[in-house]
């Protein structure tokens, strides 16, 4: 199944928690010289226009980074959050908020000429959106599985390696498929800073990937929840979960002064929640 496209969600309460938590992994791994590898399992279409017919129609960006948007001014001094918008700054020619960018962006700004990034996309409109994106050279777009391309991709050829997977959980299935992948992609390497974006539904069919994370023993793992409704209070998505295996040092700690400050702005049923996960 391939009817999802993101571009009706960007910019949600889901894209801030999940960019502004791959903002900082990458920020504290470019801290050292040594190269890096960059693998995007899903990488969509790169930037999305907030004025397209897609996003339009939802509008689903105006209480996500819109809301962060009209308070930069007084969001500029917070550490990261103030850097995060600034950086987003960037891509808005207008000085209005125009545009939002995706992973494959947030990842390439800091891309060095010693690191490289395979954006893989399976979508073959998404793929040929990205296709069309300005990118540095280094960058590798791929039309195909990114889950398996992952595991085809292991060892990577740098002493580093950093994975997003940030699948549209179209199927059930994806969330056992995405645990098997994770724990498959550690066995080769253990080294690997690897982070998983998933949904908070009613159903809470997350538990598969958390149950088969679990029954795999990984030990290194911050996870972090975000939520902007209370469970139950309707039939969408009342929140947005992200696990980082191999957390960079003092990772917690800098994402949760910024996100003290951005709850507020998501409402008043707005909660996170980042804790280290042991399983069982």
């Amino acid at each position: 199944m391939l009817s999802y496209q993101h571009a009706y969600h960007a910019g949600n309460f889901a894209d801030v928690h999940k960019h502004l938590v791959l903002f900082t992994v990458v920020e504290h791994l470019l801290r050292k010289k040594s190269a890096i590898t960059y693998i995007d399992t899903h990488a969509g279409r790169g930037l999305y226009s907030l004025a397209s017919e897609e996003a339009s129609k939802l509008q689903e960006h105006r209480d996500g980074i819109g809301r962060l948007w009209q308070a930069r001014q007084r969001l500029a001094g917070i550490p990261l959050l103030g850097d995060w918008l600034a950086a987003l700054a960037t891509v808005q020619p207008s000085g209005r908020l125009e545009r939002y960018p995706g992973s494959p962006w947030w990842l390439s700004q800091g891309l060095r000429a010693q690191d490289r990034l395979c954006l893989f996309e399976l979508h073959p409109g998404e793929h040929g959106h990205l296709t069309h994106q300005a990118l540095p050279a280094n960058v590798r777009r791929i039309h195909g599985d990114g889950l398996a391309g992952l595991l085809q991709g292991l060892p990577a050829p740098t002493p580093r390696l950093c994975v997003l997977i940030d699948p549209s959980y179209e199927r059930k299935m994806e969330y056992g498929e995405v645990a098997e992948t994770v724990l498959k992609a550690m066995r080769k390497a253990r080294h690997a800073v690897v982070l998983v974006w998933y949904p908070l539904l009613p159903a809470g069919r997350h538990q598969a990937l958390l149950d088969g994370l679990r029954e795999g023993g990984l030990r290194k793992i911050w996870r972090s929840e975000l939520t902007v409704a209370r469970r139950g209070s309707g039939h969408g998505m009342h929140g947005s979960g992200m696990l980082v295996v191999n957390p960079p040092w003092g990772l917690e700690e800098r994402l949760e002064g910024a996100m003290t400050s951005l709850m507020p702005l998501l409402g008043d049923a707005g909660r996170h929640q980042g804790s280290w996960w042991v399983p069982e």
